[in-house]
């Protein structure tokens, strides 16, 4: 039987990749993001297998669970809760707790926390049914101060750690795992002016590349990882060291 996958935040970096990954699997594929389907897009079944969702939005979130549940026919084998909002200040400047105000906190945390519990809970009979995997995606950032991601999206980042966790222990009584993976510094469209100072002193002293991240993600999917749950795996080229 052909596995499905439900990812967030699918149309650029990471997501982009992890699309895919997973196609070149043999899985479905089904996208979520704030844009339409681009039929530029080369893997099959893209504009059907794709729910444009506002993810800020929580109202809009639980409204496209019942769309998302009709593409699924019963089973989830698993979901990628992949999107992520870091708002810039004027000039690409980096928010900070003083800086940053009470609207956009919330626009970051509904789309970075909010948004994994929503369509976790929503969704939790289609992952039962298929004994599937949760993957939340985190970030470096969630576990100490960054010189570019702002204060929202850190702390955001932390509570999907955590949250990570509680939804493990909570989970894991009904065949569902839950892990998370935490990227470093990965070579996207959204790269920061400076990053080459941080890439200087990692370890491997190379960016990631966003296949590199959807490999770990494909793990934690799939059997390789049957007896893996509730941890955050670091994909930053040994930066938290």
């Amino acid at each position: 039987m052909q596995k499905t996958l439900l990812l967030t935040g699918a149309s650029r970096g990471i997501g982009h990749a992890t699309v895919k990954t997973f196609s070149a699997q043999g899985w479905r594929v089904l996208t979520c993001s704030r844009q339409p389907f681009d039929p530029r897009c080369p893997w099959p079944g893209g504009a059907e297998n794709h729910v444009e969702i506002d993810l800020a939005d929580p109202g809009k979130t639980i409204a496209a669970l019942d769309v998302i549940r009709g593409k699924l026919g019963g089973r989830l084998d698993a979901l990628v809760n992949n999107a992520g909002i870091s708002p810039k200040g004027e000039g690409g400047k980096r928010l900070s707790t003083l800086t940053t105000d009470l609207s956009t906190w919330g626009q970051v945390f509904h789309v970075n926390f909010f948004a994994p519990v929503v369509l976790a809970r929503g969704l939790k009979d289609e992952l039962v049914g298929a004994g599937g995997a949760i993957v939340n995606v985190t970030s470096i950032a969630g576990n100490e101060v960054h010189p570019f991601a702002g204060a929202a999206y850190a702390t955001s980042k932390a509570a999907l750690k955590a949250l990570t966790r509680e939804m493990a222990h909570d989970f894991g009584p009904l065949g569902v795992r839950v892990n998370a993976i935490a990227p470093g510094e990965v070579e996207t469209s959204i790269l920061s002016p400076g990053t080459e100072d941080i890439v200087q002193d990692l370890p491997l002293r190379r960016l990631g590349q966003p296949r590199e991240v959807a490999e770990v993600i494909h793990f934690l999917c799939s059997d390789a990882s049957s007896y893996v749950s509730g941890t955050e795996i670091e994909v930053n080229g040994g930066q938290h060291v």
